[in-house]
């Protein structure tokens, strides 16, 4: 039968090492990590504002300008500068790590640089051509 380090005399707080509110600031690696884990935040509002878009445009050309009035306060403008570099942040990091977690076999293994370009030449693919729609293509 095994005993507790209470039941040995020994006190179990003292095993457990203290960590401050702060630890994520002590290294610039902590402090990526948790910038990137802060990015959901804000990938998840723009998904809510493209709702948000829809559902006005939906709900006719009154509710439409609406919207749009809204979303040119300079409160939202600025949620949506520091949301998009947030998202530009989720999405290079995303891209980063993508070589050391896909393992893509084309008769041999196929190497993580061109794993993490083929994820960049498509996004701005993608972007070029969002852009090009946008722009009256």
């Amino acid at each position: 039968m095994s005993t507790s380090p209470a039941q040995q005399g020994r006190n179990p707080r003292l095993l457990q090492p203290t960590i401050s509110m702060g630890w994520w600031l002590q290294r610039g690696t902590y402090f990526a990590f948790m910038m990137r884990e802060l990015s959901c935040v804000f990938v998840a509002w723009f998904v809510l504002y493209l709702i948000l878009l829809v559902r006005s445009v939906s709900r006719g050309e009154a509710s439409y300008q609406h919207f749009l009035e809204r979303s040119a306060a300079a409160d939202i403008v600025l949620l949506n500068v520091i949301s998009l570099a947030f998202v530009v942040y989720h999405t290079v990091t995303f891209f980063n790590a993508a070589p050391q977690a896909m393992v893509a076999l084309v008769g041999t293994r196929v190497p993580g640089a061109l794993i993490g370009a083929s994820h960049y030449a498509a996004w701005v693919a993608v972007s070029a051509f969002v852009a090009w729609v946008l722009l009256g293509g």
